[in-house]
């Protein structure tokens, strides 16, 4: 039997555009533009030694929709 690698996860963050519209004084819609490099990740969890290589996983250069929230 062979034996699976541990599993390695990470989390982290960065900044990106946010477009936020207001109506009427509130929050009607956030978009997120989603195909922002990912620049200076900051570690939120997991195994920080792997943030290099999630960081090169997550931003492939593959184009990505950006994200609605809203009505």
């Amino acid at each position: 039997m062979t034996e699976q690698p541990a599993s390695r996860r990470v989390v982290f963050q960065y900044l990106v555009p946010v477009h936020v519209e207001v109506e009427d004084g509130q929050v009607c819609r956030v978009t997120v533009i989603d195909e922002t490099p990912v620049a200076d990740p900051t570690i939120v969890e997991g195994d920080a030694s792997y943030l290099a290589e999630a960081v090169a996983a997550a931003d492939d250069g593959q184009a990505w929709p950006s994200w609605q929230f809203g009505y």
